[in-house]
């Protein structure tokens, strides 16, 4: 959950999921009195911020039955005219996971547009970095599918959610890696817009491969599809994040778990997002920082609805890095765990952090969903949590919760 200086936006073609626009509009209509109210800027004191980038999301508005016009149309529509009417260079728009848009402009620009009748609230946009913690020794799955140490050196399973589709929100994924076996797919670029969502870091990959990878996967026969929304450098914007939500609600083919094993500085805009999965009936699992603090300061972590995943390392110790607390649900394997590697179709790699951890508890999602296709995100997660294994964790941190994710229900 680490943040650096600004960085670029690079537009290009629209996607299925919103519009992608980078034209500044004209000044026509542009707010030029001084004597409009000011909004507040939510979050603008928090941590690195984007400068002159804002989220803005717009109060909930349904189109005029009959009028023939979409949701997607009318956010559209409504963003063209606050930026415009704000002097606002619009960039994205979103109509699924949230109503709103990003746009480019001051912040008195920003502050005023934070106070029209029409917007809910306005963030800065943020860098937002994958929560990974690169190490390397060994283990693995053995972990999650028994109750207590030592490890048997053996994964059991019955299920392997050939029914089920996972989509990683992160950094990309090598599809043709041989562990994927041809299940993994592109869903879409938002890092470059276009539909080829390759993976430059190799996070997404690594993560990918302990959802459903043939020989590192806890769901070994899952459908992967890859949403980027992180550079070569595991980073991105909030907006960009933010587009791969909406994506996903858009395009989600059920019953569908969903991986965000990114995080930040708290935002309303962020915790919508996952939300939105949630109620669109995907089950999201999201890591818990790497900063060993309270979880419930960090975004999406902090989100009631999602599962919240702290890391363990092979003793069952918390492990160093792994944030806690409160609104952490359940702890799975996060400290040098070997998985696919974005290098080659046959490369492996160690990684540790949070995000590693948090695939581990988004396959065993798949796995109940396979027995279950019609669950609920509220019944695969109370499904997830009642089966886990309790007070195993050493030094789990303060207010969390004693769990560690159990495979075997």
């Amino acid at each position: 959950m680490r943040r650096s200086g600004p960085i670029r936006l690079v537009l290009g073609a629209g996607a299925v999921a919103l519009a992608v626009l980078g034209t500044t509009l004209g000044t026509a209509g542009a707010v030029s009195s001084e004597s409009r109210p000011l909004g507040e800027i939510r979050g603008a004191d928090v941590g690195p911020v984007i400068r002159g980038e804002y989220i803005v999301v717009l109060k909930k508005k349904r189109p005029e039955a009959g009028s023939g016009i979409s949701t997607a149309e009318d956010v559209r529509s409504r963003a063209r005219g606050l930026a415009g009417r704000y002097d606002g260079s619009l960039r994205r728009t979103y109509s699924a996971a949230l109503q709103g848009f990003s746009v480019r402009m001051t912040e008195a620009k920003a502050r005023r547009l934070a106070a029209d009748p029409a917007v809910a609230y306005v963030e800065p946009d943020r860098v937002e970095y994958g929560d990974d913690v690169q190490t390397d020794p060994v283990w693995g799955l053995d972990r999650v599918d028994q109750r207590d140490l030592p490890l048997d050196k053996r994964y059991e399973y019955t299920r392997t959610a050939g029914n089920v589709t996972a989509y990683v929100v992160d950094s990309g994924v090598r599809i043709g890696h041989q562990d994927f076996e041809g299940r993994a797919s592109y869903g879409y670029n938002f890092v470059d817009d276009n539909t080829t969502a390759s993976d430059c870091h190799g996070h997404g990959t690594h993560v990918a491969g302990t959802i459903g990878g043939r020989a590192h996967g806890v769901a070994k026969k899952v459908r992967i599809v890859a949403v980027k929304v992180l550079n070569c450098q595991n980073s991105g914007t909030t907006a960009n994040v933010l587009a791969g939500y909406d994506w996903v609600v858009r395009n989600a083919k059920r019953p569908a778990v969903a991986n965000v094993s990114i995080g930040g500085s708290p935002a309303a805009a962020k915790d919508a997002g996952v939300r939105a999965m949630v109620q669109a009936g995907i089950t999201v699992a999201v890591s818990a920082g790497n900063k060993d603090t309270d979880a419930c300061t960090q975004s999406p972590a902090r989100e009631p609805s999602v599962i919240t995943v702290a890391a363990t390392a092979r003793d069952d110790r918390r492990s160093t890095f792994s944030n806690h607390g409160s609104c952490v649900d359940v702890f799975a394997p996060g400290t040098s765990i070997v998985s696919t590697g974005h290098g080659s179709n046959t490369a492996t790699a160690t990684m540790s952090g949070t995000s590693m951890a948090t695939p581990h508890v988004t396959a065993v999602a798949a796995l109940h969903l396979a027995g279950d296709p019609g669950a609920t995100p509220a019944k695969v997660t109370d499904a997830l949590l009642g089966a886990a294994s309790r007070g195993k964790v050493t030094g789990p941190g303060a207010g969390s919760p004693n769990r560690l994710v159990y495979s075997g229900f």
